[in-house]
């Protein structure tokens, strides 16, 4: 899909010499809590240009407010968060983010179509006026990426867990994001969406958008994420996917080798 990243990242991952590339997260000694106790504790991450990260750990582990820290969505207590290049909370080129979240029972019932949330995403360079051809073209680029053209017509209320989630994959790329942000998309879908949801992360990663993806299947993360960043709290590991399988990262993060079989939100 043509325009999909604007400073022309290869799709090939970071380039060798990453000093050079502007992070596109890049948290540095990050701490945040609710309460007296730090939800995450002391936190530095650096993700680069064309990677596709997974973030993993256990129940409460922190996973998502790692990332709502790491958008700008939170301040930390202590530390700083960018954003490409910029402090998250004061970045304001939203539609250079596309983020799915999981499942929730008011995208089940928006009274939209599957084009008008595709749509969506090219609000934030048309503003208030009306979408032009150009903009159109983008949109039915997107629906064609993520093989939703067909549906395009039917209401998000009608379609299963996996086109959803397509859907919105197609208006993050509709805004034509650089950065693709997915917190546990895959729950309540069924095995073979999963399975082609997969593929269309493998290929949007390969035309070079940065994913990140938050997953409770580990087995997913270790089948497609390059790099996994897995945390309880402070960060247990950072690194290749196949580092992190070798090593007792999920044993100090999870507990028990038995936790991995269940639900790691």
């Amino acid at each position: 899909m043509s325009g999909i990243v604007g400073d022309g990242t290869v799709a090939d991952g970071v380039d060798d010499d990453s000093s050079a590339t502007e992070p596109v997260i890049d948290l540095a000694g990050v701490t945040f809590g609710y309460a007296a106790t730090p939800v995450v504790d002391d936190i530095s991450l650096r993700i680069d240009p064309g990677e596709y990260v997974a973030v993993v750990g256990p129940n409460g582990s922190g996973k998502s407010t790692l990332m709502q820290l790491a958008l700008g969505l939170r301040r930390p207590d202590d530390g700083t968060a960018r954003l490409f290049g910029e402090l998250a909370h004061r970045f304001d080129d939203g539609d250079r983010i596309g983020f799915v979240a999981q499942q929730a029972s008011a995208a089940k019932d928006m009274p939209i179509t599957v084009r008008e949330v595709v749509e969506m995403g090219r609000y934030p360079h048309v503003g208030f006026g009306r979408l032009g051809r150009g903009d159109r073209e983008i949109v039915e680029d997107a629906l064609e990426t993520v093989g939703m053209a067909a549906l395009s017509d039917r209401r998000i209320a009608n379609l299963s867990g996996g086109q959803r989630q397509r859907a919105f994959i197609a208006r993050a790329l509709a805004g034509e994001a650089d950065l693709l942000v997915l917190d546990e998309p895959t729950v309540g879908v069924d095995a073979e969406s999963v399975a082609a949801f997969y593929d269309l992360l493998e290929s949007l990663h390969e035309e070079g958008i940065t994913v990140v993806l938050i997953e409770h299947d580990i087995g997913a993360v270790t089948d497609h994420a390059d790099r996994v960043v897995c945390l309880n709290r402070t960060v247990q590991f950072d690194g290749p996917t196949a580092e992190f399988v070798e090593s007792d990262a999920m044993r100090r993060a999870f507990g028990t080798a038995a936790a991995l079989a269940g639900d790691s939100r």
